[in-house]
């Protein structure tokens, strides 16, 4: 991997590309490029970028001008292509580029030929199809931001990754503009469909360039080996879009050692906590939640701050047939009973109570193994979450506090 360990050769790099962000074009500036600099690898022009943000310019600036950089740096970047095997997370995410710049180019097209046959049938059901496999394609971004981008942090590579989550949100915006368009079919409204599928043809032909060009080789260059794996794994926990990859390789020789437990830390399978944590994540979850194990008994309740129900530390231990009154006994014992038997996954009620309407929830705990572990409890004032109606996508003021 290329290191920037040359302080001039990175003084020099970087004024560079405060010139370009000036406004002098990228064809004047490459001569000087070439004599100061070289060649450069993208690891490296990730880890400027990055300092470049650090140093004040900011992520939307970096965002803008992308595509400029990428214009100085073509030649050093021709030949670089991020080879990885087929069952690779990497190689998984190209072959998504691929396919789905082939659906948005022939929604662009279909477009086209719509807003010269306006209400043609075919036309518009193969456009309904195309946005269909361009909406599920969500997924490809979503294993970028939750496992790719997270792992390119650990290794040092945090801004590029926040850039690239900025031009996915862009990418978000157009394919609902098109869907809104495509689903109000208002009068004339072809043109304006040509237009933006145009132009998430256009930013996503750019926006994969990038990545295949600067963001993937970086990934392969400072992400161990030995972790790809374990990625590819959290990438099959959350799907894939266009097509089902192979699986992974088995592996050879001994199983990775696992960290030892943290004395003092409750290890979970997705993290850990201390037990002061933990109960007070419990117990700010706007949410009461009641455990009762598999031999029906009640070991655990969280203590929110507008708890619904009465609890009291004297029930732990307590039967939950004991919990409730005998002539609701019968219908407690048929939850439990048809949870066991697999009848069942959820029992829900609701009720009105003192003016507020209270949504109970019952739900069977399982082992990954398939072990009965017992019942979980939820109860929710959800009078509030009735009420709700459109969109709040900006912050509030917090409430005043007496």
């Amino acid at each position: 991997m290329g290191e920037l360990t040359n302080e001039d050769r990175k003084r020099a790099l970087k004024g560079i590309l405060r010139r370009l962000h000036a406004g002098e074009s990228p064809d004047a500036l490459k001569g000087e490029f070439r004599r100061a600099v070289g060649d450069v690898t993208p690891v490296e022009i990730a880890q400027i970028e990055q300092e470049l943000v650090r140093e004040g310019i900011s992520r939307e600036e970096i965002a803008k001008l992308c595509d400029v950089h990428l214009a100085l740096f073509r030649e050093s970047l021709e030949e670089v292509e991020p080879l990885a095997p087929p069952w690779h997370p990497i190689h998984i995410l190209m072959e998504e580029h691929r396919r789905m710049l082939g659906f948005a180019k022939r929604l662009r097209k279909a477009a086209e030929r719509l807003a010269g046959s306006p209400g043609d049938a075919g036309l518009l059901a193969e456009i309904e199809d195309l946005m269909k496999h361009l909406e599920e394609a969500e997924s490809h971004y979503l294993r970028e931001e939750n496992v790719l981008f997270p792992a390119l942090e650990r290794h040092g590579i945090a801004e590029p990754p926040q850039v690239m989550w900025m031009e996915h949100d862009h990418i978000r915006s157009l394919k609902k503009e098109l869907r809104r368009l495509h689903a109000a079919r208002e009068q004339g409204y072809e043109p304006r469909l040509a237009e933006f599928a145009l132009a998430l043809s256009d930013t996503l032909v750019r926006h994969f360039h990038k990545e295949g060009k600067i963001l993937f080789p970086t990934a392969l260059g400072v992400i161990p080996e030995a972790e790809w794996p374990a990625l590819r794994a959290e990438f099959d926990e959350i799907g894939y879009c266009c097509f089902t990859p192979p699986p992974p390789p088995a592996p050879e020789g001994e199983p990775p050692s696992q960290p030892r437990p943290v004395e003092g830390m409750v290890e979970l399978p997705t993290g850990s906590f201390t037990v002061k944590e933990l109960a007070a994540v419990l117990d700010a979850l706007p949410v009461d939640i009641t455990f009762v194990d598999a031999e029906d008994r009640v070991r655990y309740f969280n203590q929110s701050k507008d708890r619904i129900f009465v609890r009291s530390k004297s029930v732990i231990g307590r039967t939950v047939q004991n919990c409730h009154p005998q002539k609701s006994v019968h219908v407690v014992n048929r939850i439990l009973e048809d949870f066991r038997a697999g009848r069942r996954d959820v029992a829900e009620f609701w009720i009105n109570l003192k003016g507020r309407l209270v949504y109970i929830r019952y739900f069977p705990v399982w082992s990954p193994e398939g072990e009965y572990l017992g019942v979980i409890e939820v109860t929710q004032d959800v009078t509030g979450v009735r009420e709700l109606k459109g969109e709040r996508r900006l912050l509030d003021e917090p409430a005043v506090k007496g």
